[in-house]
Order: C-alpha cells, then sequence, then structure tokens
C-alpha cells in the first residue's frame, strides 16, 4: 500500500515520518547544524537510532551520571523507556533513520532551549 510521509517541521529541524500504525513508527529526522533536541525521555516509548550522515553527538542519563557518546554515519543507539537523552548536531547537519513503538507523543522534555520544557508539542 502506497502512503504519503507527513512531514513535522521543529525548531531544531525536521522530522519525516514515513511510517506509522499501531505496532511502530519510522522517521527520518534532520538536525541542523548546532540545534539540539530537548533532553528527554519516553514512559513507554522504545526506539532505534541508526545514524545515516553527519556525526550525532548523543547525550544519556543513567544513575544520574550524563554521558556524551559521538555516532558516526552506520552506528546505531537503543534507548528504552525511562532512558532520558538528546540529541545534537554539534559538527554539521545529521540526519538518522528512528524506527519505534508507535508512542510519538510520548515525551517528557526536562530541559529545552526552545521553551518547551514539561510538553509534547511538536
Amino acid at each position: 500500500m502506497k502512503t504519503t510521509d507527513k512531514i513535522v517541521t521543529k525548531p531544531w529541524g525536521s522530522e519525516r515520518i514515513f511510517a506509522a500504525n499501531g505496532r511502530y513508527a519510522g522517521k527520518l529526522i534532520s538536525i541542523r547544524d548546532g540545534e539540539s533536541l530537548s533532553f528527554q525521555y519516553h514512559r513507554r516509548k522504545e526506539e532505534t537510532i541508526h545514524v545515516l550522515s553527519g556525526v550525532l553527538e548523543m547525550e544519556t542519563e543513567t544513575g544520574g551520571e550524563r554521558v556524551l557518546l559521538a555516532l558516526e554515519p552506520g552506528e546505531t543507539f537503543h534507548v528504552t523507556p525511562g532512558t532520558r537523552h538528546r540529541m545534537s548536531a554539534r559538527a554539521g547537519d545529521v540526519l538518522l533513520v528512528e524506527v519505534s513503538s508507535p508512542e510519538l507523543d510520548d515525551v517528557v522534555r526536562l530541559e529545552d532551549r526552545y521553551g518547551r520544557e514539561g510538553t509534547s508539542q511538536p
């Protein structure tokens, strides 16, 4: 079945939702150079990130300790529910694929440079 992508403009770039149903979701995420998503976690959503181009800075927090990873094209990172995390593009634009469980609105923003803390707004 042919479907049409949904593009969601974000303050840091965009999301192209190419699959969304009751079992899974798929997105192409573009992060502009120098921009960051919110530091957030998901109550139910589970996601796997795969970098297509650029260097993704992935910040995670486990047990109160923040860790910073640099993911290059071809590298993958799995985010389980409750994992606090933030994705950033610090050295050029980043393009990645996110495959997740279907709860696209399940986001708890803890820190956000665009004033969206505590919301699930785009």
